[in-house]
């Protein structure tokens, strides 16, 4: 799998890298036995990697730098992104009750009005070809 690394830690030899599904995140740490031939991985890296997914998380094995420093800016412009879309729907801040700091907070999503009228556009303009081609 390949993937963008968003954060690391040097000294602890540790990643969080987003993933080329757009699934979870990848979480890699040399300190569990992983050998990764002391390559570095920084904030901006295009890596690949072995995909290794248990019950908790995902983890990143075997991870080889692609590109150093490829997209750098990757994490702030999602973090941007989210708090763009936070602020245009009108969601509150997120704080995590005292004593959940390991839960998961999970957002639903509504669906989109405008897309599903749009599929019937096109389903209405396929038709008007078809009719139209027909005669």
């Amino acid at each position: 799998m390949f993937g963008v690394v968003l954060w690391s830690d040097s000294s602890d030899r540790k990643a969080v890298i987003w993933c080329e599904d757009h699934g979870d995140l990848a979480y890699f740490s040399a300190a569990e036995g992983e050998f990764c031939d002391g390559i570095a991985l920084d904030a901006g890296d295009l890596v690949q990697f072995d995909l290794a997914e248990d019950r908790v998380m995902r983890r990143a094995q075997n991870p080889r730098i692609v590109a150093e420093e490829q997209y750098p800016s990757l994490a702030t412009r999602l973090q941007e992104a989210n708090c763009m879309a936070s602020e245009k729907v009108n969601i509150p801040p997120v704080s995590r009750p005292e004593g959940e700091e390991g839960s998961a907070i999970v957002l639903p999503f509504t669906p989109r009005r405008k897309a599903h009228g749009r599929a019937q556009d096109k389903a209405r303009a396929a038709q008007a070809c078809e009719i139209g081609g027909k005669l």
